[in-house]
């Protein structure tokens, strides 16, 4: 476990894991509260603006170990809204196809234009847009031509193209 000052509340294990390091007073009257705390949001600042770990420590009057915790906890805050704003896109994507191992990856297109006359949805896609965009989301479940494992693909109102292991599901 990494050493910690003791001179200031700042710089002790148990601040970075204060409630008032997990929530904080939105800023707007409805806003909802960011996952990241204000400490965390001027480390990724600093860091952004490509200040060393020591140096952030040495501006926010703390040690580095504090400043590469807390970029730890933030950066795992991003990452878990990334996943779950993607689930959330997902649910509410209008149009959703499975899509069998051994699928060509040219069939694809066909399946989601189905899926969405079935919906009677206006897809503003084409069938390249599908193929460029599952190319460059799954290159690890492509093999030439080929699909390799089972996958739920969802078509957002925007017309962007999530892709699921459908083993995940």
């Amino acid at each position: 476990m990494a050493e910690l000052d003791s001179d200031s509340d700042s710089n002790s294990i148990s601040d970075l894991d204060s409630d008032s390091d997990l929530k904080h007073e939105p800023s707007g009257s409805e806003e909802a509260p960011s996952l990241l705390t204000e400490r965390q949001r001027a480390v990724l600042k600093y860091r952004r603006n490509g200040l060393s770990q020591n140096e952030i420590a040495n501006i926010l009057g703390t040690t580095r170990s504090n400043v590469s915790i807390l970029e730890k906890r933030a950066l795992q805050n991003v990452d878990r809204a990334k996943a779950t704003l993607k689930e959330w896109m997902m649910i509410q994507a209008p149009i959703s196809v499975m899509v069998e191992a051994g699928t060509d990856v040219f069939e694809i297109p066909h399946l989601i234009f189905q899926e969405a006359d079935r919906a009677d949805i206006r897809s503003n896609l084409n069938s390249v847009d599908v193929v460029v965009q599952l190319k460059s989301k799954i290159p690890q479940n492509l093999k030439k031509r080929m699909v390799l494992r089972d996958l739920k693909i969802y078509v957002t109102e925007e017309g962007e193209l999530l892709v699921q292991d459908a083993t995940q599901e």
